[in-house]
């Protein structure tokens, strides 16, 4: 959990629990179970247990929303870092009605519930046709294939914004038969880590491109370890390493910090405004 969270697109961080399964190729070089592992805490895989958290752990949200009454920007709180709220495991009810209960508590608070299983989503939360309005509901997409399984099963949600995160990209997404009606906010990002795999500026251009001309926020949170450009223009590391991203195109591995988060010349921070009525 994390007050003042360093992640560009949400304010706060909380975690239910930690550990999940992976289920997609966005799972494979997965941050939060290196970061557990890393911390003593091996809760991956579906044989492992999950770690739950005390009284007081619960009781922060409660103070954020307190601090937030009255503010004029109401905070995120991006749900779940280290988990995944809709796994489907024994076990994990009783956790998820404890999170409804806080989510109703917290009025002043945007909740972001980012889901690789939007497909659970419906049999899981308690609020039907009628959700709260300070609950957002997003799923991963990095490759084509999964937008095709997945966005019809988060578009039959009536959250009051839809999203999606699409990093670690690893192909173009073509998404215009979703945006704007079933997708109110993109996020997209290059993967980081000692095996990030290289993401083509021409897959995260296309995605700025779309939204703009369907008037959807976009957001670049980063290109994570590789970076485009010529070689001679980028700063000087030890050793200079090349790969080319699915598509052809050379990337050269600087580093998460070097690489920055800048698409075009610019950084884009798009946020969803007041979401229509679903």
């Amino acid at each position: 959990m994390g007050q003042n969270s360093k992640i560009e697109w949400t304010t706060h961080t909380f975690n239910p629990w930690w550990g999940c399964i992976k289920v997609s190729e966005a799972c494979k070089h997965c941050y939060a179970e290196s970061w557990a592992k890393r911390v003593g805490q091996p809760v991956w895989g579906p044989q492992a247990d999950r770690r739950f958290f005390g009284d007081e752990h619960w009781k922060q949200p409660l103070r954020w929303n307190a601090l937030a009454s009255g503010a004029a920007t109401r905070p995120r709180v991006f749900c779940a870092s280290m988990a995944d709220v809709f796994e489907d495991r024994e076990g994990l009810d009783l956790h998820r009605d404890r999170l409804w209960d806080l989510i109703e508590a917290t009025p002043n608070l945007d909740w972001l519930l980012l889901t690789k299983r939007p497909q659970n989503v419906a049999a899981r939360v308690r609020w039907g046709a009628d959700w709260p309005d300070n609950v957002w509901l997003g799923t991963t997409v990095e490759l084509q294939k999964r937008a095709d399984e997945l966005l019809p099963f988060l578009a039959a949600i009536p959250a009051k914004v839809r999203f999606i995160s699409a990093e670690p990209l690893l192909g173009p997404l073509e998404l215009d038969r979703w945006l704007g009606e079933a997708i109110d906010w993109v996020i997209t990002g290059g993967e980081s880590g000692p095996k990030a795999r290289p993401a083509s500026p021409t897959w995260f251009r296309s995605l700025m491109i779309q939204c703009m001309e369907r008037d959807v926020p976009f957001h670049f949170k980063q290109w994570g370890d590789w970076a485009p450009g010529n070689a001679a223009n980028l700063p000087k590391t030890k050793k200079l390493r090349i790969a080319r991203a699915a598509d052809g195109t050379e990337m050269h591995r600087v580093g998460k910090k070097i690489a920055g988060r800048q698409l075009d010349g610019n950084e884009w921070d798009g946020l969803p405004g007041i979401a229509k009525t679903r």
